[in-house]
């Protein structure tokens, strides 16, 4: 008997197959009993009737949600069903019962299924979500390996602070002071000066003292950096990468995004070219909404908000003032007040998904910017090291996975992003 997995049953019509999984529901009507069958890649309606299998039919009565099994039977076309297919079952093999399950088919509170995250995930909702995700990283992979970028991996360990010192998670390090990485940035840096074209993924952590729907203490971010990739290459680099995100997962997951109730009209309105904005024009857009800003200060959750209403489309804002920027960012010649970097504002209320700029390649201006913000020289002479030989223009980014899938996705908190969230007051299970 061949096993077959839930999502391929449709090709597999008029035939007698095997699946795996977990018992999600089951109703009965009388003599007829529907089992409802997940397994990770969809969901199923298995169906018995008491006359023709009154053994199998009293057996799966005494089934309890969520435990596993096994059924045998014909795979069925059925109009009506969800996946255009059924099951008539001809056998069942329970593999372990499961106890009175926790989550049942009722609204539950967030903290309630929070507390149960480890369970949670098995609702649709949840699976739905975490298989967008591993498209939108395994797309990131695709889309920057077909450019010729080579995944060189960064340490989670660092002495130094990339993006600042007031988000560090300090560790003992052997008697040493070390942090955990806010940024894989620094290193692609010194890679993309072997390699040429570099990137990296994996966690990131921010010790941000934040409870919005917006932020985590630990998420996963892409990273991209590139030798002699100039502002303008880095930003064509981003909208492409996010279009193409955009259009994977339409590609691939619109049962899923159906069952998620999003929208799907809005991501198919994303087109290329992304609209893009100056500071200065953000904070135009921002006063004549009536949203009073001033110019030198940092965007907020409220401010990216307003902004992103005005576009369809991801919209970059470019050339922020210097002084609330990093230390690494390159000077506008023309105006060495702000930099040649922009963050990317998905629509919709979601916030910034991409931060990049170009990278200060001159040794004496990337020595003074250490200095102004009071970061210890000593700890960056290797980062210095790469200025000393060979300095080129080159150019980086960085994208926020959880923020990326929260918003192609269209739910409201990026916790529901990721398997297992980090927040301010929240690291179980």
């Amino acid at each position: 008997m061949r096993w077959v997995l839930i999502k391929n049953l449709k090709s597999h019509a008029g035939e007698e197959v095997e699946i795996r999984g977990w018992l999600y529901n089951q109703r009965s009507s009388g003599k007829v009993r529907f089992l409802i069958l997940r397994d990770g890649t969809g969901l199923v309606q298995c169906v018995l009737t008491k006359e023709e299998a009154p053994g199998l039919f009293d057996l799966a009565g005494e089934i309890t949600q969520e435990s596993s099994l096994k059924l045998t039977g014909t795979v069925r076309e059925e109009p009506r069903a969800p996946m255009g297919v059924e099951l008539s079952v001809t056998g069942i093999e329970l593999i372990s019962r499961a106890e009175p399950y926790p989550i049942t088919l009722k609204d539950h509170g967030v903290d309630f299924l929070a507390d149960r995250r480890h369970l949670w995930i098995r609702s649709p909702r949840q699976a739905a979500i975490l298989r967008i995700r591993s498209t939108v990283e395994q797309a990131c992979r695709d889309f920057l390996n077909s450019r010729d970028f080579v995944l060189a991996d960064a340490p989670i360990i660092t002495p130094n602070a990339c993006e600042g010192t007031s988000t560090l998670f300090e560790i003992n390090y052997h008697d040493s002071r070390a942090y955990l990485s806010q940024s894989g940035q620094l290193y692609n840096e010194a890679t993309a000066m072997a390699l040429g074209r570099v990137y990296c993924f994996g966690p990131t952590f921010r010790a941000e003292k934040s409870k919005t729907r917006r932020h985590l203490m630990e998420f996963w971010m892409l990273e991209a950096e590139a030798a002699f990739l100039d502002y303008e290459d880095n930003i064509k680099l981003q909208e492409d990468l996010v279009y193409h995100l955009v259009q994977t997962v339409l590609e691939r997951h619109r049962d899923d995004l159906r069952l998620l109730k999003r929208d799907i009209s809005k991501l198919e309105a994303v087109s290329l070219p992304f609209p893009r904005l100056s500071y200065t024009e953000a904070v135009s857009l921002l006063n004549e909404k009536g949203h009073s800003f001033q110019w030198g200060d940092d965007f907020g959750a409220p401010d990216e908000t307003v902004i992103s209403e005005s576009y369809s489309s991801p919209v970059f804002v470019h050339r922020f003032p210097a002084k609330i920027k990093a230390f690494y960012m390159e000077p506008d010649p023309k105006n060495p007040e702000v930099i040649l970097g922009a963050d990317l504002i998905a629509p919709e209320g979601y916030g910034e998904i991409i931060g990049g700029s170009q990278r200060i390649s001159d040794l004496s201006l990337l020595e003074r910017k250490i200095k102004e913000h009071n970061l210890p020289v000593d700890q960056f002479q290797w980062y210095l090291d790469l200025r000393r030989f060979g300095s080129v223009p080159h150019s980086g980014f960085g994208l926020g996975i959880e923020r990326t899938v929260a918003w192609i996705c269209g739910i409201e908190h990026v916790r529901e992003s990721i398997p297992f969230p980090r927040t301010l007051y929240r690291m179980h299970p």
